[in-house]
């Protein structure tokens, strides 16, 4: 956890925390957006390590937003983002694979 105060918990996620953001609000069930994240977290991280990928390097992390919706977020270090966006990329041209 890098930078200064608390701004590290929002940095470059103003989608998903905005100024009201709280890390709880009561009466918000944060648990259900969490198992659902959860879920969807737990599919792209089967799908990573299928396509080679270590979890080390990247992978998936459920959280929730202020609102309790799930939210999957995608961590990991710049070189093996850097790939999966060339495997991506790979994908929506039609080519096999990563440049």
């Amino acid at each position: 956890m890098t930078g200064s105060g608390e701004s590290w918990l929002s940095d470059g996620l103003d989608d998903v925390a905005g100024e009201d953001y709280g890390l709880w609000v009561p009466g918000v069930d944060y648990v259900s957006g969490w198992r659902t994240a959860r879920e969807a977290a737990d599919r792209l991280n089967r799908a990573l390590l299928g396509v080679g990928f270590e979890l080390s390097a990247v992978r998936a992390v459920a959280s929730t937003d202020g609102d309790g919706r799930g939210v999957v977020r995608l961590a990991g270090r710049p070189e093996a983002a850097e790939l999966l966006a060339g495997l991506l990329e790979g994908l929506a041209d039609g080519s096999s694979g990563a440049a």
